[in-house]
């Protein structure tokens, strides 16, 4: 068989990482001294990293996280912060994705939050689940924008369907009528389907009242609370003069860099 046509036809059917190995392979084994099966089964390898590597590269596209390179690899646990390395490193196997339930991020603005939620999306992706990154303020202007169009049901059912929603700044205002039950339509859709990260400012111990009407109040809390892994960052902001305490070097850049 000869080699150019092989590498051509891997090529049109898409099979780029078996098509690499195959000219490794020549490359580096030109007598063939390793049997057919070897070099099917170091072909097929590659293709599946290949194949790996490009969904985890879509699926931080189509997250379009704030922190895209943040990740866990990078927390810097002997920051004063009160991280539970045992707790963040338990997280980080994706248990909890699995098991349908919730993150918790809670603590003053500038310390960390964000990234770390991020941090725990990038993970997300990494093994393989479908992640989806909105700040609260603007997840309410498109649900307000959908019910005016009629998309409202299509952009419920898409968000529902993500593993692994990443709700950003919840909690910094009052909520109308209207965003409590657009809230509860969502959180009913998701609940003991898919996993979801919070981060709020606002303790949870303020939720009730931030959300407003008692019985709706009760019904969001109850399906997001009760199943949730919580993590509260301590210490001051980030973003003051003093750098040097950031939760990690990479935060420290980007979050300059972001700064609002």
């Amino acid at each position: 068989m000869l080699t150019h046509p092989t590498l051509d036809q891997m090529t049109a059917l898409s099979l780029t990482g078996m098509a690499d190995a195959w000219k490794a392979l020549a490359e580096q084994d030109p007598g063939q001294a390793l049997e057919r099966n070897e070099w099917l089964g170091l072909m097929l390898d590659r293709e599946a990293a290949t194949r790996a590597d490009k969904r985890f590269a879509n699926r931080l596209r189509n997250a379009k996280m704030r922190f895209p390179n943040a990740c866990i690899e990078d927390v810097d646990f002997a920051a004063s912060r009160g991280l539970d390395r045992r707790q963040i490193l338990a997280l980080a196997q994706g248990d909890w994705i699995n098991a349908r339930e919730q993150i918790i991020l809670t603590g003053q603005t500038g310390t960390g939050k964000t990234w770390l939620a991020c941090a725990f999306g990038h993970q997300a992706a990494r093994l393989d689940h479908s992640v989806s990154y909105v700040r609260m303020p603007r997840l309410f202007e498109d649900m307000a924008m959908a019910r005016l169009d009629g998309r409202f049901p299509r952009l419920v059912d898409k968000l529902a369907r993500v593993q692994l929603l990443v709700l950003d700044d919840w909690g910094t205002h009052g909520l109308t009528d209207q965003q409590r039950l657009d809230l509860l339509e969502l959180f009913e859709e998701r609940y003991q389907r898919r996993s979801t990260i919070i981060t709020a400012q606002l303790p949870v111990s303020g939720w009730h009242s931030m959300i407003g009407e008692p019985t709706i109040a009760d019904a969001i809390l109850d399906r997001i609370v009760h199943n949730a892994h919580r993590i509260e960052l301590k210490g001051d902001s980030m973003r003051r003069k003093d750098r040097n305490a950031n939760l990690t070097s990479a935060e420290n850049t980007e979050t300059i860099q972001t700064e609002t």
